[in-house]
């Protein structure tokens, strides 16, 4: 390993440590029962009550299922840690937000202990550094949806395979670690992916490691086992109409031309890489470095490298246009660019220079791809405008232009370069610089959002309460996302799952809670014809209240709606 730029004693890690854990929780916990941000960071705020709904209905009425929508067969760790919030605190909005917060401090201090294991205690800090002050991820960390709590776990994989390297039994929890990832939310399968590859290639290739790899296996194998014969045989039939029919069947094309598509779209369609830039390129010089000694390298650094390119592989494959989908890199890519910016030198192999051309040909796929999502990021910033309106072609243009003569000039001077990235030594400033900048970037947007927090969505949960009896039947989405504040029984309508069937027979659900600004039905996001559908069967509905909410950075109103006040009167079909 090489020397660090920053020599840490053991006493001033621990208090770094210690300050970066503090940091983090004020991040977290301020202002927690406030409205996320409406843009950029994605978070949809109404789908917090849609996915603890099995969490909540068994803390108020000691059943998990009470209708047709249970997400506990798509996250039932995520649920059971849901349910134990609401068992210790209450059913409420800041309770529903304990477990991601909780969850995102678990991976700064996990992410801190494997950049330990592998480059030392400056690395570590800088990387729970840069993860304790990462504005998305703190966002999403404030936020009851499961991708915090998925992410925690695979930094605990990837944490635990890293400390496996000294004391192999560590191999066991790095594989049920990833198991719970998965049963967390099912997005997590690329890393369980990753990690039997490099597990199997270690076992294969190398002595040394080979018993912490094999009990890596062993782990992944049987808490797979076990969360199949306690919950997924048992219920398989639900779990496979959830998971598979539900989450992949009914969502995305795989035709070829969607896949090109959504493969343009990594860097273009989400503004996640392009906030933050500067690690990204950090992280891709990191990742370049591990390939280029991939023998010699550590089972955990080949394994960022697996996590990064693996995950980019499902978002093609599955959904590349979701802002959530992105977070589960930002600890990932933080480790890669800790690596670069807390040592000497990028440590790339000195006889890189000389190598074959053959060689240099074989790297051109990375070198392209990795400099398509440089450049696509930062040129989204630069068509911010048209990205926000979904036209991503000349910014994709543009990104391949610009990827393809980075990678020419590259081949062009590549033992000059690569000459000067392995001789030269890394200037003293750029670590506090890269931090300074980083932090200032990130305080700055967190800033922006404090200064501009509201409470609508909180506030409007409450007024629901004030409305509505305890136990009282309401239909819609949004009546799970108004839920936290209140003892109401809301009946999820999805379009084509949850309470889809009978929508518009359910004479027994008397309210519905509905947007009606930006539009009437805005919850269901797939069409708005959904709410309509059941509100046109009753002409005689009446408004009961009006409460403002925020989604949208324009002005956003929701509904509750009784839906017919003088008894039932169903329009005829």
């Amino acid at each position: 390993m090489a020397a660090e730029i920053l020599s840490v004693s053991r006493r001033q890690f621990i208090g770094g440590i210690l300050a970066i854990l503090v940091a983090a929780g004020l991040l977290r916990t301020l202002w927690l029962r406030a409205d996320p941000p409406t843009t950029s960071v994605g978070i949809v705020w109404h789908d917090e009550g849609a996915w603890v709904h099995n969490a909540r209905n068994l803390a108020l009425w000691g059943e998990s299922r009470t209708d047709n929508w249970n997400p506990v067969y798509i996250a039932p760790v995520f649920t059971a840690l849901e349910y134990g919030s609401f068992s210790l605190f209450g059913v409420g909005t800041w309770q529903a937000r304990m477990v991601p917060v909780l969850s995102g401090l678990a991976a700064v201090c996990l992410l801190i202990a494997g950049l330990h294991a592998i480059a030392g205690r400056g690395a570590a800090l800088v990387g729970g550094t840069l993860l304790a002050t990462n504005y998305m991820f703190i966002m999403w960390n404030r936020a009851a949806l499961m991708e915090s709590t998925m992410t925690a776990f695979l930094v605990a994989g990837w944490a635990a395979y890293a400390m496996s390297d000294r004391r192999p039994l560590w191999g066991v929890v790095a594989g049920v670690c990833a198991v719970l990832a998965f049963f967390t939310k099912a997005a997590a399968a690329f890393f369980v992916a990753a990690l039997v590859l490099d597990a199997l290639a270690t076992l294969v290739r190398s002595r040394d490691r080979r018993r912490a790899a094999g009990l890596t296996l062993v782990g992944l194998a049987a808490a797979g086992l076990v969360a199949a014969v306690v919950f997924v045989l048992p219920e398989w039939s639900e779990y496979y109409r959830y998971n598979w029919l539900t989450a992949v069947e009914r969502k995305p094309s795989y035709a070829v031309r969607d896949l090109l598509d959504r493969a343009s779209w990594l860097p273009v369609a989400q503004d996640a890489f392009s906030r933050m830039w500067l690690i990204l390129v950090a992280a891709t010089l990191g990742l370049s470095v591990i390939v280029a000694r991939w023998r010699i390298a550590r089972p955990a650094e080949r394994l960022l490298v697996l996590w990064v390119l693996v995950g980019l592989l499902e978002l093609t494959v599955h959904d590349s246009g979701n802002a959530r989908r992105y977070v589960m890199f930002i600890p990932a890519l933080i480790a890669l660019a800790a690596l670069v910016v807390a040592a000497e030198r990028p440590r790339l192999p000195f006889d890189l220079a000389a190598s074959l051309a053959r060689r240099r040909w074989l790297a051109l796929p990375l070198i392209l791809f990795l400099g398509y999502l440089v450049f696509g990021s930062l040129l989204r910033l630069v068509f911010q405008d048209d990205a926000e309106a979904g036209r991503f072609a000349l910014t994709v243009r543009l990104a391949t232009a610009s990827a393809v003569a980075f990678a020419g000039l590259l081949l062009w001077q590549w033992s000059a370069t690569v000459r000067w990235l392995a001789a030269r030594r890394g200037p003293v400033w750029v670590m506090p610089a890269f931090l300074v900048v980083s932090i200032g970037w990130n305080g700055a947007l967190y800033v922006q959002w404090a200064s501009a927090r509201t409470d609508l969505n909180y506030e409007a949960s409450v007024e629901v309460g004030r409305q509505l009896e305890p136990g009282t039947l309401v239909h819609g989405k949004l009546a799970n996302g108004l839920s936290l504040e209140n003892r109401i029984r809301p009946v999820f309508v999805g379009n084509g799952f949850g309470n889809y069937e009978d929508r518009l027979r359910r004479d027994d659900v008397r309210y519905i809670l509905t947007y009606v600004l930006p539009a009437v039905g805005y919850e269901s996001q797939e069409g708005s014809g959904l709410i309509q559908g059941i509100l046109d069967q009753y002409p005689n509905r009446r408004v009961v209240a009006s409460f403002d909410v925020q989604e949208t950075p324009a002005r956003d109103r929701a509904e509750l709606i009784h839906k017919a006040p003088s008894g039932i009167d169903r329009a005829r079909d």
